[in-house]
């Protein structure tokens, strides 16, 4: 059975690492209304710098299980992912370009099966959209630097901010402190 699975996945992973950008730009046409952590940011010039990269060059930084959850918009299955339940102190990174996310102290266990944040280190690193996918409207969470999908947020969270930013561990890179 895991032969007829690998086999399977072959021809899909090839497909998908040689889509062109606008196929990817047709499959987000459900996907509206950026904004940034719900408010207005300052100026572009707060904003990180952007990294643009082809869908060829974005197969050859990530896995396989990376490049579908962070550029095809994908979802880990809830408590496989490496840091749902990390308890240890330090700063979760964006997995395709560094930025800093998220921090432990701002981590909770929410019961998902996927890491929880109430907050970001800074607003400005992390931009939303309205994800009209799947039948259900929910708000889709990216990194502002490289645009790759990280996970959703909601508004069940804890006090202070009521968020829930309900993120896939193959979306980010820990560094312990």
């Amino acid at each position: 059975m895991k032969r007829y699975i690998v086999v399977a996945m072959v021809p899909w992973l090839v497909l998908a690492c040689g889509r062109t950008v606008e196929t990817q730009a047709t499959a987000q046409s459900g996907l509206v209304a950026e904004t940034t952590g719900g408010k207005e940011m300052k100026s572009e010039a707060d904003a990180p710098d952007k990294i643009e990269k082809s869908n060829d060059e974005w197969c050859r930084l990530l896995t396989p299980e990376q490049y579908r959850i962070m550029r095809e918009k994908g979802t880990e299955r809830a408590f496989t992912g490496a840091y749902w339940d990390n308890k240890k102190e330090g700063v979760y990174k964006c997995a395709a370009c560094g930025l800093p996310l998220f921090g432990s102290k701002t981590k909770f266990e929410s019961g998902t099966g996927w890491p929880s944040f109430y907050e970001a280190v800074e607003e400005k690193n992390v931009t939303q959209k309205t994800d009209r996918s799947h039948g259900m409207v929910r708000t889709e969470v990216l990194c502002a630097r490289c645009g790759s999908h990280l996970g959703h947020v909601f508004e069940d969270g804890p006090d202070p901010t009521g968020l829930r930013y309900c993120i896939n561990s193959a979306a980010l890179d820990f560094e312990e402190k």
